[in-house]
């Protein structure tokens, strides 16, 4: 056998093999990896939605809590008192709003990457298993593999 011949034959099945591989097997999973950062994108954006929902949300305490002051500035000694509690339960709930605004966005965020990561390695999983079958349908004769494997044995 001459090596040119064998070199020659070997750079035409690893050239046809790279044709079909970026034309079959390349397109389906860059759209898959695509669609996936879609929709983690999607997730960071809702994630920053939250996040601007809950600066309003603080912005909004904070207001109410100034208007409180106000309020208790004008009043005399025995509505000072009241105002400052009501700015005070306010200010708790504000909190507590807040503490539940922050858990809820942290939570679908935490839904949305953990739905997103079981579906890419779903769909990672499939594509491997797709490519293997695809790669190991083609079986090799046991006569020529014992052959390549005396031929390896030769060489080293």
């Amino acid at each position: 056998m001459n090596i040119n011949a064998t070199l020659f034959a070997q750079t035409a099945v690893f050239f046809v093999l790279a044709w079909v591989t970026m034309k079959f097997v390349w397109p389906p999973l860059i759209a898959a990896i695509d669609a996936r950062t879609k929709k983690i994108s999607a997730g960071l954006a809702a994630a920053e939605r939250g996040q601007a929902e809950l600066e309003v949300a603080k912005e909004h305490a904070h207001q109410t809590l100034a208007h409180a002051r106000e309020q208790g500035q004008q009043t005399i000694h025995a509505a000072e008192r009241r105002a400052h509690a009501v700015a005070e339960e306010i200010k708790r709930n504000a909190h507590i709003n807040a503490e539940r605004l922050i858990a809820q966005a942290k939570m679908q965020v935490e839904q949305q990457f953990s739905q997103a990561r079981a579906a890419l390695r779903s769909e990672v999983a499939d594509l491997a298993v797709q490519g293997a079958e695809r790669i190991l349908k083609r079986e090799i004769d046991r006569n020529a593999h014992a052959e390549l494997l005396e031929q390896l044995k030769a060489t080293l």
